[in-house]
């Protein structure tokens, strides 16, 4: 009697990240369009092109109906990518990012609700604040890495100085209107670790599957928040704030 044949075990889903904060100085915050040409179909070579130019944290928000397929994909043929999945609302949204291979969660706010469904799941979740408040409850709650957001608006890098001598143990990853212009004003500051943006991932650059001018957009936005975060190591050794 032949045996039957044993079915493959599903390869493990990628682990969680110990700490969104650490992944980088710059994060790439991706928004594809739902068609075929630059939707989930773009999120590989997008991908790609990101992590050759040094960029391998990648956060795909959950603003299209294919955003979560393009985070399976990136997930499964990528394996440089550290993929991320951004605009999470909803506890069923992060349910089924962190299905798809998410290994961490992006929030413009937070809600006891996604907090709590956040853990469940077992995925980091970086939630937004945008006021001292806002922090102060997160802290409570045990909260010490949050998004600032929107960063432009809500007061800019003179904003989050304000904030780091009365809550020392918030620290942030201000998004929502940097460019490269602005990135290195916030990575100065001693309680920010790293900024999230798209300045190098332009949608002309992104329709015409340009990978070549994203990939060196990635290349100097890595080199940028590198020689940020080097110039704040400095002035540490010299005696200034640490980071």
């Amino acid at each position: 009697m032949t045996a039957a044949p044993v079915p493959p075990v599903p390869p493990a889903p990628p682990a969680p990240v110990p700490s969104v904060l650490a992944l980088g100085p710059v994060l790439p915050v991706v928004v594809l369009d739902d068609d075929r040409d630059h939707g989930p179909g773009a999120a590989v070579p997008l991908a790609r092109a990101l992590v050759a130019g040094g960029l391998s944290a990648v956060e795909i928000t959950l603003r299209t109906e294919g955003a979560v397929e393009a985070v399976r994909r990136i997930t499964a043929e990528v394996p440089g990518a550290v993929v991320g999945a951004g605009t999470v609302l909803t506890p069923e949204q992060a349910a089924a990012a962190r299905d798809a291979g998410a290994r961490f969660l992006v929030s413009p706010g937070c809600t006891d609700r996604l907090l709590a469904a956040a853990r469940e799941v077992g995925v980091p979740l970086l939630p937004g604040v945008s006021t001292a408040s806002e922090a102060m409850a997160l802290l409570e709650r045990g909260v010490t890495e949050m998004k600032f957001f929107p960063a432009r608006a809500a007061g800019g890098p003179a904003y989050l100085e304000a904030l780091a001598s009365p809550l020392p143990r918030a620290r942030f990853c201000p998004t929502g209107g940097i460019g490269p212009d602005s990135a290195a004003d916030y990575l100065a500051l001693p309680n920010v670790a790293c900024v999230g943006g798209s300045w190098m991932l332009p949608p002309d650059a992104v329709r015409a599957r340009d990978w070549d001018r994203i990939e060196r957009l990635a290349r100097e936005a890595a080199r940028l928040g590198a020689a940020a975060v080097a110039g704040t190591d400095a002035g540490v050794s010299a005696g200034g704030p640490c980071r």
